[in-house]
């Protein structure tokens, strides 16, 4: 197997709440089943938890429908903390929940501020750098911001702008980190030239939602459903474990947006 990033110990999660339903979604793959996403993700957590992870479990928010997709409202690096301001207007209240999970490790985290706005989900670490997406939720003022502040603690970051990938929500339902020089990469970036240095494992049009996954220690998790990526994986050595996603699929979630890792 590959060597992999720096050791996960803990991560932050959030089960779905009850109001689960009414979130943001483009899909348009119908309402999700709330007790299937709840069996999902524990199921998940588990998976977390048998990789070595602690989990830091927060309560269900029942005031905000997309907050189990913790990833969006900070980013966690080794050398510091910065919570975001997502574009979305109904989700801004979902950082004042994940400011005291994350501050016990963080102290002082830095924040993303007006005009800018900033998803988690925009952010990849490579190892080497930070890419950071601009996309209909992260706009250039928020990406802006958070290079600046990365480059003050001394980690490089390269732009990639989104807004022209339209099947893309977030940089990462299309981008993938899977170990030093290794990328997971949706057919829409695959040419980009940010990613020209890399070693890339396309993932082809027809399951574009597997290139939502999520290197964990020794293994990567992967949505099921999808054996050509899954295989692909598997031939670089990669430990693949499929985690059932079709609930979270449903609001535009993939697995890297269940978590924030540290």
């Amino acid at each position: 197997m590959k060597a992999g990033p720096p050791t996960l110990r803990r991560a932050i999660v959030r089960p779905p709440g009850p109001s689960y339903a009414e979130g943001l979604t483009t899909a348009g793959l119908g309402p999700p089943d709330l007790e299937r996403a709840l069996a999902q993700h524990a199921a998940y957590c588990d998976a977390l938890e048998r990789l070595g992870l602690a989990l830091i479990r927060l309560d269900p928010d029942p005031f905000h429908p997309d907050s189990t997709f913790v990833e969006d409202a900070a980013v966690l690096t080794p050398r510091g903390a910065v919570l975001t301001l997502p574009g979305a207007p109904s989700r801004r209240g979902e950082i004042a929940g994940i400011r005291p999970a994350i501050e016990p490790f963080f102290p002082a985290p830095r924040e993303i501020a007006a005009p800018g706005t900033l998803d988690g989900g925009d952010v990849c670490d490579a190892g080497d750098r930070v890419f950071v997406g601009v996309s209909s939720r992260t706009n250039a003022e928020g990406a802006r911001q958070l290079a600046a502040i990365l480059g003050g603690w001394g980690i490089p970051v390269t732009g990639v702008d989104i807004r022209g990938a339209a099947a893309l929500l977030h940089l990462k339902s299309g981008l993938a980190s899977l170990g030093p020089g290794l990328l997971a990469v949706d057919s829409t970036l695959a040419d980009h030239p940010a990613f020209r240095a890399y070693d890339l494992v396309r993932v082809s049009e027809v399951e574009r939602y597997a290139a939502n996954c999520v290197r964990v220690n020794e293994a990567v998790l992967v949505a099921e459903g999808f054996p050509e990526f899954a295989a692909a994986l598997a031939a670089r050595g990669l430990a693949v474990q499929p985690i059932a996603m079709s609930e979270f699929e449903k609001m535009d979630g993939g697995l890297s947006c269940l978590s924030l890792r540290f």
